[in-house]
Formats: C-alpha cells, sequence, structure tokens
C-alpha cells in the first residue's frame, strides 16, 4: 500500500508501511443490495482474512465502520442494517496523506486531527511523535477502540472525547478535519497557533480548503486542486432524521409545474461531479437530488428544496435532451444549466482553485475570476 500511495522517499511512507491498518477495522459494513433494497452487511475481519487485508490495505477505499447508530463492532454476526448515512469509518489512506501533505507537517508541529477508527491518528504519530498528536471525536466509544487499538501499535497520543465544532482542548500549529463542516467553526481560529494552518472539507460540496491564520484572528488559503468529501460533523449519537420531503416528492413526479421547458443538456448525476456539485450546493444550498433510470432507458433526475422548489427533467436516453418541469419559488433546472453553461463556456468552474478568506468569526468568502461565495460560520 505504501508503495501504491507515495514514493519511497517520501516522508509519508514510513509511515503508511509500518501502521498496521487491519487493526482499526477489525470489523466494518459493506454497501450491497439484498431484494431490490439497498443495505449495509456486516463483515468480519476474523471470519475472512483476505477480505479483512483486501479491504484494509486497499489505499483508495475508506472503510465504513459506523452506520447511523450502528457499530460494527457492537453487530451481531451477518447483521444486515437498511441503508442510512454512514457515521464513522477509516477514511482512505491517499487522502489522509494528501491531507497532511497539505498541511505541511513540520517535525515540531503540534496537530489535531478527527479520530474515527484512529487510523488517520496512527500515521499522524508515525510522523510527529505520540507527544505532538491530539485526536478528538464526538463518540465516546470510537475514543476509547482508538485508544486501544492504537495502543496495539505502540501509540498514545492525547484522546478527547469533544464536538469539533465547538471548544477545542489546547492550541494547535495544525488542525486536520477528516468530518466535513458546514461552515469554518470559529473555534478552530481561536485554537489555531499565529501563521497555523487548518484544512479541511465544507459540506455538500467537493470543495477542500486549505488555509493559514492571519494577523487579525481569521485565515486565508485557496480551495485544493483535489476534490474531497467527508462525512459531517454531527454533535449526538447520529445526524438528525432528514426533512420530510414526501409531499413535495409526490408533486416533483407528477405535477407540469409553472414551467415546462427543453433543457440545454442531457440528464446528469450531479452528485457524481465536484465541481458541478459544488458550485451548485453555494448558489442554492440544500438541494436534494434523486435519480430513476426506466427499463427503456428514460433518465429521469428530480431536484427538490426545502423552501418547496422542485424540478423534474425527463430524457429518452442518456444522450437526448429532457423535457423539464419546474415549480416553486425557484427555478432549479435553470440554475443547473446555467452553471453547466460557465463550465462549457470556460472549461473549468471557479470554485476550482477559488482564493479562501475567512473572517475571525468562521464565515468563509471564495472568489476567484469575478465570481464570489460566503458561507456562514458554522
Amino acid at each position: 500500500m505504501a508503495d501504491a500511495t507515495v514514493r519511497p522517499e517520501s516522508r509519508w511512507y514510513g509511515p503508511l508501511a509500518a501502521t498496521p491498518r487491519h487493526l482499526f477495522v477489525p470489523r466494518w459494513w459493506s454497501p450491497g443490495e439484498r431484494d431490490g433494497t439497498w443495505v449495509y452487511e456486516l463483515r468480519d475481519g476474523a471470519s475472512d482474512p483476505d477480505a479483512w487485508m483486501s479491504c484494509a490495505y486497499d489505499k483508495s477505499l475508506s472503510v465504513i465502520t459506523r452506520v447511523g447508530p450502528h457499530h460494527a463492532d457492537h453487530a451481531a454476526s451477518a447483521a444486515v442494517v437498511p441503508e442510512a448515512w454512514p457515521t464513522s469509518s477509516a477514511t482512505l489512506p491517499a487522502l489522509v496523506v494528501k491531507l497532511y501533505q497539505h498541511a505541511f507537517l513540520a517535525d515540531d508541529s503540534r496537530l489535531l486531527v478527527t479520530c474515527g477508527s484512529g487510523y488517520g491518528t496512527a500515521l499522524a504519530c508515525r510522523r510527529l511523535g505520540d507527544g505532538r498528536v491530539t485526536s478528538v471525536d464526538v463518540d465516546p466509544y470510537l475514543i476509547q477502540s482508538a485508544r486501544d487499538r492504537l495502543a496495539a501499535a505502540g501509540h498514545r497520543p492525547q484522546l478527547e472525547i469533544c464536538d469539533v465544532t465547538g471548544a477545542l482542548p489546547g492550541v494547535y500549529d495544525r488542525i486536520v478535519s477528516t468530518v466535513s463542516v458546514q461552515g469554518i467553526p470559529a473555534s478552530w481560529l481561536a485554537a489555531l497557533a499565529p501563521g497555523g494552518r487548518m484544512v479541511t472539507a465544507l459540506s455538500g460540496t467537493g470543495l477542500l480548503i486549505v488555509a493559514d491564520k492571519t494577523a487579525d484572528g481569521g485565515a486565508t488559503g485557496q480551495v485544493a486542486p483535489e476534490p474531497a468529501a467527508f462525512m459531517g460533523t454531527r454533535h449526538g449519537d447520529d445526524y438528525p432524521p432528514a426533512p420530510d420531503h414526501a409531499d413535495l416528492w409526490a408533486t416533483a413526479r407528477k405535477a407540469d409545474g409553472e414551467s415546462v421547458t427543453t433543457g440545454r443538456y442531457p440528464v446528469m448525476r450531479v452528485n457524481s461531479t465536484w465541481d458541478v456539485r459544488s458550485t451548485l450546493e453555494l448558489t442554492v444550498p440544500g438541494i436534494e437530488h434523486r435519480m430513476e433510470s426506466g427499463a427503456d432507458g428514460t433518465r429521469t433526475a428530480y431536484m427538490l428544496h426545502p423552501d418547496g422548489s422542485w424540478a423534474r427533467a425527463t430524457a429518452p436516453g442518456a444522450r437526448q435532451v429532457p423535457t423539464v418541469h419546474q415549480g416553486g419559488p425557484r427555478r432549479l433546472w435553470d440554475e443547473l444549466d446555467r452553471i453547466r453553461t460557465w463550465l462549457v463556456i470556460d472549461g473549468d468552474l471557479p470554485v476550482a482553485g477559488a482564493a479562501v478568506r475567512i473572517d475571525p468569526d468562521g464565515t468563509c468568502h471564495l472568489s476567484r475570476s469575478g465570481w464570489s461565495a460566503s458561507i456562514g460560520a458554522q
């Protein structure tokens, strides 16, 4: 895995080669389909060592260890849980290393990192030494299990039960978060030493933010060239229930709406993009995307928004333009087509490489080539 992730002369080669990732993921949830429904199935490493090693040492695989309130460590053998939001994982090694590379860790850096399985914490301990690493998680069990597994790997960093969006337990030269935040917590800026650097992702987008603390208590930086998406922060045992869009969903599936037009481009899976999805989220936050495919090759995309706006775009095939029905106070598909036109004309979208300025209260401003957007503090 180390050979496949970095060059041998990299400072991260040794930590990758020496850290036993399988210790941190003895059991995990594997997504799959059963009777036409997506579910998560329990996998146990001791019962299937080949699958365990293959899963643990895949540089490009995040291993899901918790779904909703269900931790794999506590599940009965052969357990199956319905599809839900994953709530903890061992982040894919290649991405963990990329985050640390963006952080530009010095040998004497005091690092705060989010915990999860503890694997990323172990890599940091190999690089910096246990005494310079603090790892936090909102989940008491995750902290205890990580403590035990880190000890088995020979590490004893500082581990704290902590909501990472609240007060942090020290002052740090680097903050690296493998959970996404809706806005930058002001507590991070307070906990960063002068000139310190933070690396995190913004929820609902593929944007990875790298920013250095400035003298005014804020920070400046840019959007990293690589997209990244993580589970969002949570403040309890699970995420709050998703909004009930049942009535809006029923309307979006059948109604003609106030606007019926022909779209400019074929139907796309917005959630499979990062630049289009990120730009749309910054423009109209909170859109839910759904997709249906018919046996005859038709493709229908739906967009639902909490303000009552909806869109339905149906095309006879993957390469045909759709008929678009829209209703509510906003024209969601028009916003999507406007962004896609921008991409066609310019070749990229301004979120890629955008400059970042963060106010001391955590408000995040992005800008590039005359475009700008702001995200309020968390």
